[in-house]
C-alpha cells in the first residue's frame, strides 16, 4: 500500500494474528456510499473503533489495501486514505516487506459498565422527566432557530438574551408577584451558578457571613462554604426562619432561605417573619437572598409570592426550569437590585463569555406563545395527584408517620416516630433504588430528640412506586 515517506514505520512486537479481507468486511458491514475522499475518512473511523474496542487486537497484521477494496466494492484509494490516515495517528505501524499492524501501544478501551443502579426515583425537586413537553419544546426550538439574527450566534449579552429577560419579567410579576425591570434580570445555567455568583460577589465586598436556614439544603450551603463563605445556621420552626435567632445580624452580608416553600420543612415564611426579616435586614445592611426553587406549584391554595415583591431593593431572587422543565436544560434567573448589577455582570463576563441563546430564545417563545403556563398547569395537576396519593398511603401504611409541610412543591417531609432510626430506614428505601434524603443530612447539628425525618421527592414517581416505596417504608420501620 502507499505511505507517506515522512510516516514512521515503527517497529513490531508480539505474535502476528492475520486478519483477512473478509474478515473486515464481516466486523464493519456495508460501507454506504458517498464521495472517495469521505469513504475513505469513514473507513477509517470504522477502523479506529474496532482497533479500540479490542476487534483488531495490538500486533494484528492488516490485509492488503487491494483485497480490502475489493471487499468492500470500493476504489483502493478509499482503502489507502483510510490506512494512511490511522498510521498518522499511530493506531497502525508500516514496515517495508512486513506489511500493515496494528500497534502495540493501543489499548482497548473498557466496555462500557452496565448501569448497577437504577434511575433515581424519590428524588427531592426531581421533576417528573417523562413528562417533558418535546412537541413544544421542539416548535420553540424551530421557532428560535429560524428568526434567530446572525448576531444572536455571536458572544451577546452576560446577563443573556434580552428577549428571554424581559418575557422574565413578565411571567414573573405576574405569577410570582416580583418587583422586575428586564435590565436587572440575569439568565444563569441554573441556581447552582446563580448563587457561586453571589457567593464570589458577597466576598469580593467584604460580606464572608451569610445565614443559612437550618435544615436546608446540603448542597447550596456547601456551595457558599466552597467559596470561602462563613455559612451561619438559623433554625427554622412552624413560620420559616427564625428571625429573633439570627446573632450577630451586623457581621452578616446575606441571609439564603427559601420562603414560599421552606426546603425541606415544606414550611410557608409567616407576614410577620417576612415583614421582620426585611426589617432587619435593612436595619444592618443585609442581603436576602430567595430561591424561589419551586414556587410554580401550589395544590391547597393560591400560590404565595415572593419575598422579593415585597423589598426589591434588599431582595436578590433566584430560580430556574430545573423544577418546570428539565434540569438538563440549565436555564435560570438572577433578579439583583442596582447595587449589586455592576458586580455581578463583571464576574459573569469572567465565568461564562456566552450565554445559550438558542435556548433562551425557545424559553421566551414558550413564555410569549403560553406554552409554559400549558405545561405548568398540567404538572400542577399531575403532581397534586401524586402526592395526595403518597400521603394516603402513608395514612393507611404508616400512621405514625406525621407529614409535615404545605401541600406545595415536588417534595414532602415525612417525620418519623421517635423509636424508629433514620438511617435504618434511608438505607433500606435505597436499597431498593429510591434516592430519598434523611432530614439528619439537611441539618448543620443534631440537636437532642430531633425527630428523623425522610425527605421525599413524588413528583417523578409512578402510583406503583408510590405504593412501593411505602410498602419499603413500613416494613423497614418494623
Amino acid at each position: 500500500m502507499a505511505r507517506n515517506k515522512n510516516q514512521s514505520v515503527g517497529h513490531f512486537h508480539g505474535p502476528i494474528r492475520r486478519c483477512s479481507a473478509e474478515e473486515l468486511h464481516d466486523a464493519l458491514g456495508r460501507l454506504e456510499r458517498a464521495g472517495a475522499g469521505r469513504l475513505g475518512i469513514r473507513l477509517a473511523g470504522l477502523l479506529r473503533e474496532l482497533i479500540r474496542t479490542g476487534g483488531l487486537p495490538a500486533g494484528t497484521l492488516m490485509p492488503p489495501s487491494r483485497s480490502v477494496a475489493e471487499a468492500f466494492g470500493v476504489s483502493r484509494g478509499v482503502v489507502v486514505t483510510a490506512y494512511e490516515q490511522l498510521l498518522a495517528e499511530g493506531f497502525l505501524l508500516a514496515r517495508q516487506g512486513s506489511g500493515t499492524r496494528v500497534a502495540d501501544s493501543v489499548t482497548a478501551a473498557d466496555p462500557a459498565p452496565t448501569p448497577s443502579v437504577p434511575p433515581p426515583v424519590a428524588r427531592p425537586g426531581l421533576p417528573d422527566l417523562g413528562g417533558f413537553p418535546r412537541t413544544r419544546w421542539l416548535a420553540a426550538y424551530r421557532h428560535a432557530l429560524m428568526t434567530m439574527s446572525s448576531a444572536d450566534f455571536g458572544y451577546g449579552d452576560p446577563r443573556g438574551h434580552q428577549q428571554l429577560r424581559a418575557e422574565l419579567a413578565v411571567y414573573l410579576r405576574r405569577t410570582r408577584g416580583a418587583v422586575i425591570d428586564p435590565e436587572y434580570v440575569m439568565v444563569v445555567n441554573g441556581v447552582a451558578e446563580g448563587l457561586a455568583l453571589l457567593a464570589d460577589v458577597a466576598a469580593a465586598t467584604g460580606r464572608r457571613h451569610i445565614a443559612v436556614e437550618d435544615p436546608a439544603s446540603p448542597g447550596a450551603r456547601d456551595l457558599m462554604a466552597r467559596r470561602g463563605i462563613t455559612v451561619v445556621s438559623v433554625p427554622v420552626d412552624g413560620e420559616g426562619i427564625v428571625v429573633d435567632a439570627i446573632r450577630e445580624p451586623g457581621r452578616l452580608g446575606a441571609v439564603l432561605l427559601t420562603p414560599a416553600h421552606q426546603y425541606p420543612t415544606g414550611v410557608i415564611l409567616s407576614a410577620a417573619r417576612r415583614h421582620a426579616l426585611i426589617e432587619l435586614a435593612r436595619a444592618h445592611d443585609v442581603m436576602l437572598i430567595e430561591d424561589d426553587y419551586d414556587g410554580a406549584f401550589r395544590y391547597a391554595r393560591d400560590p404565595v409570592g415572593c419575598l422579593q415583591g415585597l423589598a426589591p431593593d434588599i431582595t436578590v431572587l433566584l430560580g430556574s426550569v430545573s423544577k418546570t422543565l428539565a434540569p438538563a436544560l440549565r436555564l435560570g434567573w438572577l433578579v439583583a437590585p442596582r447595587a449589586w448589577q455592576e458586580q455581578l455582570v463583571a464576574r459573569r463576563v469572567v465565568t461564562s463569555l456566552a450565554g445559550q441563546a438558542m435556548d433562551e430564545l425557545a424559553l421566551a417563545h414558550l413564555l410569549l406563545t403560553g406554552g409554559y403556563d400549558i405545561h405548568v398547569r398540567q404538572m400542577r395537576r399531575r403532581y397534586r395527584t401524586r402526592r395526595m396519593h403518597l400521603v394516603e398511603e402513608l395514612g393507611t401504611a404508616s400512621p405514625d408517620v406525621v407529614v409535615r409541610g404545605d401541600a406545595s412543591g415536588l417534595h414532602l417531609l415525612a417525620e418519623l416516630p421517635p423509636q424508629v432510626r433514620e438511617q435504618t430506614v434511608l438505607s433500606s428505601l435505597r436499597l431498593n433504588g429510591f434516592d430519598v434524603q434523611g432530614l439528619a443530612e439537611c441539618r448543620m447539628g443534631s440537636p437532642p430528640g430531633a425527630p428523623g425525618g425522610l425527605v421525599i421527592g413524588y413528583a417523578a414517581l409512578a402510583p406503583a412506586s408510590i405504593t412501593r416505596l411505602v410498602s419499603v417504608l413500613s416494613q423497614a420501620m418494623g
